[in-house]
């Protein structure tokens, strides 16, 4: 109207279509979810057979089954943030141990100290915003000098961090989370368990009776521990990281540099896992990408812990009762 062209527009009525019996689809009904069974065929079995074969409810099935086939075979090592023991689902684990499935448990600092909390005084997870206000937040007196105690006594005897906590606590006159400690469990059991810190990220480190060096060098024997440990991934094995954001997908990257450094390349062919509440960048690439493209299987679930790991904890348990 003011002199300018119009604005063009595509000509639908010029569309070429195709016959939908020609287009390739990737859901059919053999994908879908089922409904639930009659009462009496109910199981954990129907439940997970139930789901859609498709994106996450196939790669959950997916995972199941690796680290089922893994478990008594190949290396299966769980890397774990402080928010998995915080939100209950330690005794999980203890199962996954106690069944012989897991074979290494790498913590960050954060999961060793709820862990310990736990078994030793019967609870953790303080409220961090009204402790920080007055100064208090992790100052509880019996938190810092035990752990610390425990600490600079392993690696006076040459201990590794987890193996230290662990001991510790298992001479313990009274320990009312025993049953669900994941420390305590591995050590009982033989399982190396490590603890990889980061100097000034734990509570700990701000007591008096923290010893960096005693910290340091227990840590650092871990890190060699995990590192050797990982040559049991090769060709069927699995890494599970289960919350931890930088930490332990960091350590994992280095500890794989030097068992492929020292094993020839390997190992390669394992499945790596990340699950969490969100995705992020280094657990994508450093734990389940970059190890991975020398050959093996990545995958990314991603939902709460108190979910999620509990489907593949009866996954695989379902899993193992059938072999």
């Amino acid at each position: 109207m003011d002199g300018r062209p119009p604005i063009a527009e595509a000509d639908l009525a010029r569309v070429r279509t195709v016959p939908i019996a020609r287009r390739p689809n990737k859901v059919d009904p053999t994908l879908l979810a089922k409904a639930p069974p009659r009462p009496e065929a109910r199981s954990f079995d129907a439940f997970l057979a139930s789901l859609p074969d498709v994106l996450a409810a196939r790669d959950l099935r997916a995972v199941i089954a690796d680290v089922a086939a893994a478990a008594g075979r190949r290396a299966v090592v769980v890397l774990l943030g402080g928010h998995v023991i915080k939100t209950g689902m330690g005794p999980l684990l203890v199962h996954l141990l106690e069944r012989g499935v897991v074979t290494h448990v790498a913590m960050n600092g954060a999961a060793a100290i709820h862990d310990f909390e736990l078994a030793a005084f019967g609870g953790t997870s303080e409220d961090v915003a009204a402790g920080l206000g007055d100064g208090t937040f992790g100052m509880a007196e019996e938190t810092g000098t035990e752990m610390n105690a425990a600490i600079a006594a392993g690696r006076d005897e040459g201990l590794g961090l987890g193996e230290a906590l662990g001991r510790w606590l298992d001479r313990r006159q009274r320990l009312p989370g025993r049953a669900h400690c994941l420390l305590v469990a591995a050590l009982r059991r033989g399982t190396p368990a490590t603890v990889h810190v980061t100097l000034g990220a734990d509570i700990i480190h701000q007591h008096p009776a923290a010893d960096g060096a005693a910290t340091g060098e227990a840590s650092f024997r871990d890190f060699r521990r995990l590192a050797a440990a990982l040559a049991g991934l090769h060709d069927g094995g699995v890494v599970l990281n289960f919350g931890s954001a930088v930490v332990l997908p960091e350590v994992f990257l280095k500890a794989l540099t030097v068992a492929r450094n020292l094993g020839g390349g390997k190992p390669t062919g394992f499945t790596a896992v990340d699950c969490d509440m969100i995705r992020q960048y280094r657990p994508r690439l450093n734990v389940v990408q970059r190890p991975t493209q020398a050959g093996g299987k990545g995958y990314l679930l991603t939902g709460h812990h108190e979910l999620l790991m509990p489907l593949i904890v009866w996954g695989v348990d379902a899993a193992l009762a059938r072999r």
